[in-house]
């Protein structure tokens, strides 16, 4: 005759399982993560090819184009009315790339769960949900004093330091959630500390970099 299990083992199977589900699922979690870090360079580092070909044919200039927070916040253009009178006819970076892309996903970072407020000019707010692509066609903000100065690439005095293109959400690929307009500036500050940015430099090498070395690369002096 078979023995059946007693309720004490039975229990102490549940413990086990419940024990390795622990320390396993955070482990699939990270390993998840990193598979969406990785797409995510990959995505700029194609982006950086098509930026190479676009300049190719257009006397070694950057695209004359903006991101969703140029063109659906301006306000950010406020204390430069000259740059901020060229967004109305500025196209959106991820359209004017398209033909030396083929795909507008290479635009979508798969990690990207939208916004509330903008990271680098907090409390601005740029609704995004439920992502900044699928509200406006792209994951990635562009830093667009490069198209209003029309710069090249070798105009850059640090070209390898100048941020060019990066995620629109430190949240995305960092530990801390994304900020939001009811949050005070020592929330911000705190959630900051937990931010990651994939970014496109202007020498084209793409690497994941902290909110303060972001913050250091929009410090950078284009010229």
């Amino acid at each position: 005759m078979r023995r059946a299990f007693t309720l004490i083992e039975l229990m102490i199977v549940i413990a086990i399982i419940g024990i390795l589900a622990a320390i396993l699922f955070p482990v699939f979690a990270r390993a998840k993560a990193a598979a969406k870090q990785t797409t995510c360079l990959s995505n700029l580092k194609q982006i950086g090819d098509a930026f190479v070909l676009y300049m190719g044919d257009s006397d070694d200039i950057f695209p004359s184009a903006i991101d969703p927070a140029d063109k659906f916040d301006p306000g950010i253009w406020s204390n430069f009315p000259q740059f901020a009178a060229m967004i109305p006819n500025m196209p959106l970076m991820s359209d004017v790339l398209q033909p030396y892309l083929k795909s507008h996903e290479v635009f979508h970072c798969p990690s990207d769960t939208g916004m509330q407020v903008l990271d680098n000019d907090f409390p601005m707010k740029l609704a995004a949900s439920p992502s900044l692509y699928a509200e406006y066609g792209t994951s990635y903000f562009f830093r667009t004093e490069i198209a209003f100065r029309q710069l090249s690439q070798t105009s850059f005095k640090l070209p390898a330091d100048v941020n060019v293109l990066m995620d629109g959400a430190g949240c995305w690929h960092g530990s801390s959630r994304g900020p939001t307009a009811d949050d005070d500036i020592m929330t911000y500050l705190s959630l900051t500390r937990g931010f990651r940015y994939n970014c496109l430099f202007g020498d084209f090498h793409a690497k994941s970099v902290t909110f303060d070395q972001m913050s250091a690369a929009w410090a950078v002096s284009l010229q």
